[in-house]
Order: C-alpha cells, then structure tokens, then sequence
C-alpha cells in the first residue's frame, strides 16, 4: 500500500468517525432509549467519535501537507 493510499484510508475513516459520531449525538438528544442504551452512553460514544475523527482528519492534514 502505497503513502497516498494510506492517506486516503485516514481520511475515509476520519469522514466516517465524525459522521456515526455526530449522528450519534443527535440520537442522543432526540430518540428516547427503549430502555437498552441510556442517552448518555449514546452521547458520549459520539463524542468519543467526533473526537477520533477529528484527530485522524488533523492528522491527515498534516501528513498531506508534508508531502
């Protein structure tokens, strides 16, 4: 696997994080939990995502530049 294919790997992945995160987090604050997942598990897993993603698309950035 070549540098540009691992970049745009990261970069798939990063898109893919911010997107089930913040997706999340809108479930979070508007679905009522059926009684399995409590809201706040769901926040705080999107956030989690959001982040991760966030610092993969950082990362990306950077490493693109780079080149």
């Amino acid at each position: 696997m070549t540098k540009n294919e691992k970049l745009n790997v990261q970069l798939i992945a990063a898109c893919f994080l911010v997107l089930i995160g913040v997706g999340l987090l809108i479930a979070g604050f508007c679905v009522a939990p059926v009684g399995i997942i409590h809201s706040s598990v769901l926040v705080a897993f999107g956030e989690i995502s959001t982040f991760a993603g966030a610092l993969f698309g950082v990362d990306y950035h950077y490493k693109k530049i780079g080149q």
